[in-house]
């Protein structure tokens, strides 16, 4: 095998582990681009007619949505190097994160028709790069998740 074809297994796990981190501060801009949401979107006029309850209910899924990427971010940034070894352990938790993102991805993708809310270049170039960021998170996890199966 020449130098060009042999990959070093330490190699890869510094790269996933970076990789990994990387994907604890994409998340960290998912956060920053969520608490704009509100405000960009106007859901206070918005949702000022649904009774108080929906209205309560919105808010609260949105907290513990918040709360789950905040655990995602938190897990990664202290432990991606143990998520980047491969244990049974960490690769549920990278799998359900992939999952997690995939699965949000899909959302972008087949139910929100944000179109009537891309009016301006920067909402249109942050809804694309936001998918963009979906597909990436996906893509990091999933490896961790399936490609560094060392147990």
């Amino acid at each position: 095998m020449d130098m060009h074809t042999r990959q070093d297994p330490q190699l890869m796990k510094i790269d996933l582990t970076l990789c990994l981190q990387g994907c604890a501060l994409l998340q960290g801009g998912i956060l920053i681009a969520s608490a704009l949401a509100p405000r960009a979107l106007a859901w206070r006029a918005s949702l000022a007619p649904l009774p108080p309850l929906l209205r309560q209910m919105f808010w609260v899924y949105g907290a513990f949505i918040v709360l789950c990427i905040l655990a995602f971010i938190g897990i990664t940034v202290w432990k991606a190097p143990e998520l980047a070894a491969g244990s049974p352990l960490a690769r549920a938790i990278c799998g359900f994160v992939a999952a997690f993102w995939g699965l949000r991805f899909l959302v972008q993708i087949f139910v929100f028709d944000a179109r009537p809310y891309l009016t301006h270049w920067i909402y249109r170039w942050g809804y694309h790069a936001l998918t963009l960021v979906f597909v990436l998170l996906s893509a990091v996890y999933g490896w961790a998740a399936l490609g560094n199966q060392t147990h």
